[in-house]
């Protein structure tokens, strides 16, 4: 897929404005992490790999709730952990890109009114950042650091959507 290469123009104009932003704004100089951001805003520009995850018998899920039900169904290994990854990337996407949405995908019609999306967030990063072992090595201190500090790098994602939308508006 186009967003892993790191010389596409998406890709590279979210990896400065996250660099720049969390640099300027947070103070924080950690390539790793905010390479991992960019990459996340980078996969998340289509709606596919927001909604990656299926369940058993190939519905979309859309639904922390659900995708957690799915994390449990599963055995230890590599697809528990990817999908641990991705409900931690899933809603410190919404908490930092989009808050405004939060009312509508915690409402009372949802199985999602009883999550917390910091807190389950945190503890699907802390969940996949324990797989060390190889493949994993490399990311796991960045699942670590996103499970520690989660809200940090929500309102950093808030800034770095700030800086995109003051960007567009200026070119308009």
């Amino acid at each position: 897929m186009w967003f892993y290469n790191a010389d596409h123009p998406l890709r590279r104009y979210f990896f400065g404005l996250t660099e720049q932003t969390f640099m300027a704004s947070l103070g924080v100089a950690d390539p790793n992490l905010t390479d991992y951001l960019s990459l996340l805003l980078s996969r998340f520009v289509h709606v596919d790999s927001l909604h990656r995850l299926h369940d058993a018998a190939g519905n979309r899920l859309e639904e922390v709730a659900d995708m957690l039900i799915e994390a449990e169904a599963l055995p230890q290994g590599r697809t528990r952990r990817e999908v641990h990854r991705h409900i931690g990337d899933f809603t410190l996407f919404w908490t930092g890109v989009y808050p405004e949405a939060l009312r509508r995908l915690r409402s009372v019609l949802n199985k999602d009114h009883f999550i917390n999306y910091c807190e389950q967030g945190k503890r699907s990063y802390y969940i996949a950042s324990t797989f060390a072992d190889d493949p994993y090595r490399e990311e796991a201190p960045v699942l670590r650091r996103l499970s520690e500090q989660f809200e940090m790098c929500a309102f950093g994602l808030s800034q770095v959507r700030k800086e995109w939308e003051t960007k567009r508006t200026a070119g308009a």
